[in-house]
């Protein structure tokens, strides 16, 4: 079995029987479009990787500890700490459970702010990210469809690092969808 194989078998496995939110499916199925959209543009096994596991820290039981021990058995040094490095640049800081004081919006632009900072690579993995959540949720029948869509919009004005045609294409999409919702 090669590494990203190895590597989606375990993010599979840490989201378990979750099921995404808006889009009535296994979580896993969203990583590994992410990792699909990078794939793309790169065959680096790390940012690949880190596609995959971009919300199990966030969304899973598994801690940093446990996935650095993981990845550090299924790959080299070097490529096991980068993958780690860009998993926790995509997971979220400014989040509820850490920051119950804080208003949604409040929390949405602190992680803006420390987004616009990570590396190229990790910004392009969200681009990603935002491109297969916005399809998703485009097809929900939601009042937070404009709502999220905004901050997509907003994370894009900030995150110039990464891939442009990446960007361009979670740019376009995030407009598509909000002329659609007349926002």
């Amino acid at each position: 079995m090669d590494q990203l194989t190895q590597v989606k078998d375990f993010a599979g496995q840490a989201h378990g029987i979750q099921r995404r939110k808006f889009a009535d499916e296994p979580y896993i199925n969203h990583p590994v479009r992410v990792m699909e959209i990078c794939r793309t543009y790169t065959s680096d096994l790390p940012v690949l990787s880190a596609a995959l596991l971009h919300d199990v820290l966030e969304d899973t039981a598994v801690t940093k500890d446990e996935l650095s021990e993981w990845l550090h058995k299924t790959m080299s040094a070097p490529d096991a700490d980068r993958t780690l490095k860009l998993t926790v640049e995509l997971t979220d800081i400014y989040s509820k459970k850490n920051y119950p004081h804080w208003n949604r919006r409040k929390r949405k632009q602190m992680e803006a702010t420390r987004l616009s900072q990570i590396s190229a690579a990790g910004q392009t993995i969200k681009y990603a990210d935002i491109i297969d959540n916005a399809n998703d949720i485009a097809s929900a029948d939601s009042d937070f469809i404009p709502t999220f869509l905004h901050e997509c919009r907003q994370l894009l004005k900030v995150m110039e690092k990464g891939n442009p045609e990446t960007r361009q294409r979670a740019v376009d999409i995030v407009n598509k969808y909000l002329t659609a919702a007349g926002k």
